[in-house]
């Protein structure tokens, strides 16, 4: 599973932000407006389009009620704006379940609402496709308000027990046998850390037609453990930290970001090169990004991206496949010869072919 590399979808489910919310943003921070400004298609129209990763924000809400009512809209109308009335696919009518979306009160329209019918359109196109590629599904548990300004409606917090029912919902849906679990990943070992260091990912055949979940953001972590040491008993293999008990998967999204004072962007592409190849090397899942908040497709800057492919990240990200190429210089990530999958750069043996990792 770890010798192929696949393209993915950055927040995969997200649809066009409101115009109306567009507008009134680029007034308060142009630099926002402009990283929000990129959508994606429906989930199965990306899933057709090869895409093998997504990419699902989820929060939680124990009452139900808790962002039916996005506060963009009176901050549009106090900006002397008329709202757009299709500010949000959240409402009170889908329950307790977790709520897809990107950003609390101004950016809440997604293509598929909430998780469970998120899961269950995959499910769908997975049991229409059953030979398919592990389909990776990277969750990322929103917690925190774009800006600490105190107006934002401050997301619940995830506790153990929000965790404990995450865990339920994936199973409820998929069944056990069709998600590649850590329990799989770690078999005899003590840790998943030492699984992966001495005998590496199960078969690209074991894992057909099954899916893997993922963490987004290691803040995870440390609550995701409680009970569950090394992820035993667990369904979502969290952002690991290399080295520690957890470890199986990670990422790397930010690694190509310059920083000033440290060198320029060729020396930080070289090292983040480095550092994602040492990690695949040792046989972690790696995943990365090859373009983030509509930079690199402005600029048509495809430095990232031709990183991204030689460094051997087994999961690249992006928000334009080949298939939803960016407005300007129609930018797009994709294999050669439109190729869903590729044998990995820098893992794959010399035995793999194009026939060995299809659809």
């Amino acid at each position: 599973m770890n010798q192929v590399q696949i393209i993915g979808t950055h927040n995969s489910y997200r649809r066009s932000i409101a115009p109306s919310t567009l507008a009134w943003l680029k007034n308060k921070s142009p630099q926002m407006a402009e990283a929000l400004d990129y959508k994606h298609g429906t989930i199965p129209a990306q899933l057709d389009g090869g895409v093998r990763q997504l990419e699902i924000d989820i929060y939680a809400d124990s009452t139900g009620k808790h962002y039916a009512s996005p506060k963009g809209i009176e901050w549009q109308k106090q900006a002397g704006l008329t709202p757009d009335p299709d500010q949000s696919d959240v409402t009170a009518a889908q329950g307790t379940d977790f709520k897809v979306m990107h950003i609390v009160d101004i950016d809440q329209r997604s293509s598929c609402e909430p998780l469970k019918n998120c899961l269950m359109v995959i499910k769908k196109w997975s049991d229409a496709h059953p030979n398919h590629l592990p389909l990776y599904i990277d969750l990322e548990t929103k917690q925190d308000v774009p800006v600490k300004n105190g107006t934002f409606t401050k997301p619940e917090q995830f506790t153990t027990a929000t965790y404990d029912k995450l865990d339920a919902e994936l199973l409820a849906v998929f069944g056990r046998d069709r998600i590649v679990t850590p329990d799989d990943v770690r078999g005899p070992y003590k840790t998943l850390n030492e699984a992966i260091l001495t005998r590496g990912w199960p078969t690209l055949a074991y894992g057909r037609g099954k899916v893997v979940f993922t963490f987004d953001r290691p803040h995870d972590t440390a609550r995701y453990l409680v009970g569950h040491p090394a992820l035993r008993g667990r369904v979502v293999f969290t952002n690991g930290h290399p080295g520690d008990a957890d470890a199986a998967y990670t990422e790397a999204n930010e690694g190509f970001v310059g920083i000033a004072g440290n060198g320029s962007a060729e020396v930080n592409n070289t090292t983040a090169l480095q550092q994602i190849q040492d990690l695949v090397k040792k046989g972690y899942l790696v995943r990365t990004r090859s373009d983030a908040n509509t930079v690199e497709a402005r600029q048509n800057d495809t430095t990232r991206r031709d990183v991204a492919f030689q460094s051997g990240a087994q999961i690249i990200s992006t928000d334009y496949p080949s298939f939803e190429p960016a407005p300007w210089h129609n930018f797009t990530v994709a294999f050669p010869n439109g190729a869903i999958a590729r044998c990995n750069p820098v893992t794959a043996p010399a035995t793999c072919s194009a026939a060995d990792i299809s659809e």
